[in-house]
């Protein structure tokens, strides 16, 4: 849709996993809207959750004051409510009872006449956002997450900050296991796609990277922890990906949680390689699981920077008539694509993409 907007209230939310910088969208929506259109704006807080459950309050010029610098979010957010199949309940064997409650989040939007949506998050939330557009809801995006993998993006807001926690992780592990003379594993999250662990890994100068899009064979990993052992290299760092897979393998699952929209929880791989590795070469080996410390603490100067330019970016093309689309970085510029072409889908690392090379280059291992 396109045309001169007549917007009087806006809702905004952040949905899926929290990031840093999500305070950062909310501040600069809400800023920019009461600023330069007057328009009011209602905070829809834990996701979608707050359109089921009636959670939705006005946003102050003061409310978003002071709240660049905070990570988190201060609306709250949830990855388990998915409007479409939202758990009621359970049946008599104990299986969880779900319904498409898509309605009642509809009567909620009607009742507070919230004319528009900025929507903040992920591929999962980005899914759900398409539902609401194609039940003519207004709604811009806004992409969101520390694995950096949404379509026709280059950059996500978060990313930045979650490979400079990691890459601090595998500085402070590198002292330690030169210490101790070890192979260390530091796992890092990303599910299908490995953005995360190859930027942080190429940070930390990692001598191992493991990531989805590179399955790799344990014999080529234990040969070159063995020829470094020999050469008097005290020490490997070996960085994973939660999705990393062995050649013909499969990813190892640590949970399934049916209520996400993103069901499949990975997790523990670092931990079935580093006991391959023991085994075999019989060097010492320990595994570190970053987990959700990826996913905290003050964003980075960079992510407070393009959090604040999507968030106006997102209210400029509402008040421009725009909707169904998310905010882009494309070819270092902000911009937008149609939502549609974002849902469902994710952006993984292509196999000739140059920091993979440049990694390779400086004596980096990929398994292979």
């Amino acid at each position: 849709m396109s045309g001169k907007s007549n917007l009087k209230r806006i809702g905004v939310m952040t949905g899926g996993g929290d990031c840093p910088g999500l305070n950062a969208v909310i501040r600069a929506v809400t800023k920019t809207a009461i600023n330069v259109y007057n328009v009011e704006v209602y905070g829809i807080y834990d996701g979608f959750l707050g359109l089921i459950q009636d959670h939705v309050k006005p946003l102050t010029f003061d409310d978003v004051s002071n709240i660049l610098d905070r990570g988190g979010t201060i609306l709250g957010s949830s990855n388990k409510s998915n409007p479409e199949k939202f758990v009621v309940g359970k049946d008599e064997s104990g299986k969880p009872v779900y319904e498409n409650v898509t309605d009642t989040c509809l009567a909620n939007i009607d009742k507070y006449e919230l004319d528009a949506i900025v929507c903040i998050g992920g591929d999962g939330t980005m899914s759900g956002a398409h539902n609401f557009v194609e039940r003519g809801v207004r709604i811009v995006g806004v992409p969101k997450t520390i694995d950096n993998d949404l379509m026709h993006t280059e950059i996500t807001f978060g990313f930045d900050t979650a490979v400079a926690t990691a890459t601090q992780a595998m500085d402070r592990i590198r002292t330690t296991a030169s210490s101790h003379h070890r192979v260390m594993l530091v796992e890092m999250m990303g599910r299908n796609a490995g953005w995360l662990t190859l930027h942080s890994a190429t940070a930390a100068g990692a001598d191992i990277i493991l990531i989805p899009e590179i399955p790799f064979e344990i014999n080529k990993i234990t040969e070159y922890c063995t020829k470094r052992h020999e050469k008097g290299r005290a020490y490997t760092i070996v960085a994973v990906a939660e999705g990393a897979k062995p050649v013909g393998g499969d990813v190892v699952v640590d949970r399934i949680v049916h209520e996400s929209p993103d069901p499949i929880r990975l997790g523990g791989v670092s931990e079935v390689v580093s006991e391959q590795l023991s085994t075999i070469t019989g060097l010492e080996s320990r595994a570190t699981v970053l987990g959700h410390t990826q996913r905290g603490g003050t964003p980075t100067a960079f992510d407070r920077v393009i959090a604040t330019q999507f968030g106006h970016h997102a209210l400029e093309l509402l008040m421009s008539g725009e909707d169904g689309v998310m905010v882009a970085m494309q070819h270092g510029r902000v911009t937008h694509t149609p939502i549609a072409e974002v849902a469902d889908k994710q952006r993984t690392v292509p196999e000739d993409n140059p920091l993979i090379a440049a990694a390779q280059a400086t004596g980096a291992s990929f398994g292979v």
